[in-house]
């Protein structure tokens, strides 16, 4: 299927690792322009590199930390000089230690708002008017399954995202008539560093190798394995396509059947 977006530009939140490597290396895949922004220099180098390398799509660098507004600004001023107009935005951001709902210390729900929540904020407003104007866009905001299933242990995640989720949906409605579709992702399981940070932690904190801790959880997927980023992109690739133009305001689980909720 050709999914039309060949000479499209993206700006792609931490794209240099994980999902949201896997989602920029999709959409360059089909011909777009990528900047990938994120925190590590070095694992940006190597992210562009790759995408350089190969026949289709362009990659940047944008070197920026999502707790600084300014940073943020001036990193889509230099996504704009260097690849034009944005018509696609992925906003995807890590996600904050583990912490229960009870007791959870209030600096770090702001620390964390500011990186999570008003980074994405700002970075839609920044490139939504200019996708109004012309009539085409794509949002795609990346969150968890823990919007439709809370997950034990990462109450800040889990509220955060869901805050997320409300305000996406009300944007996609102010937008769908102007051309800009405005939807998320809710991925479960990935073969991810974020992944094996968590086994690692419930490992140490139950005495078993982490080997065991990733077999178990594998083995609690209906698919019975994690899910690959590359699977992770393509589907982040259709809805960004000229043939998802009738698909906006939606929650996509992308988790190998492992929610068990409607």
């Amino acid at each position: 299927m050709d999914l039309g977006l060949g000479r499209r530009n993206a700006l792609v939140v931490g794209g240099s690792k994980g999902l949201g490597q896997g989602v920029a290396e999709a959409l360059a895949g089909e011909g777009v322009s990528v900047a990938l922004l994120a925190r590590d220099p070095a694992a940006l180098k190597t992210a562009t590199k790759a995408i350089n390398g190969r026949k289709q799509g362009r990659a940047v660098a944008l070197v920026a930390d999502l707790a600084d507004p300014a940073a943020i600004a001036a990193a889509v001023a230099k996504a704009q000089a260097q690849l034009g107009s944005i018509d696609i935005l992925i906003n995807n951001c890590g996600g904050p230690p583990p912490v229960t709902a009870a007791g959870a210390d209030a600096a770090l729900w702001q620390a964390q708002f500011q990186q999570m929540v008003l980074s994405t904020f700002q970075l839609t407003d920044l490139l939504l008017p200019a996708m109004r104007q012309r009539g085409w866009g794509r949002i795609v905001n990346i969150a968890s399954t823990s919007v439709v299933e809370p997950i034990a242990e990462l109450a800040i995640s889990n509220g955060l995202r869901g805050l997320i989720a409300g305000w996406s949906k009300t944007l996609a409605g102010e937008v769908a008539g102007e051309g800009v579709t405005v939807n998320m992702l809710l991925p479960g399981s990935f073969a991810t560093a974020r992944t094996i940070s968590i086994n690692r932690r419930q490992a140490e904190r139950d005495g078993v190798a982490e080997a065991v801790v990733a077999q178990s959880a594998a083995a609690a997927i209906p698919v019975g394995r994690y899910g690959d980023p590359a699977e992770f992109g393509a589907v982040a690739a259709f809805l960004c396509s000229k043939a998802a133009a009738y698909v906006t305001g939606s929650m996509m689980r992308v988790d190998g059947g492992a929610s068990r909720s409607l």
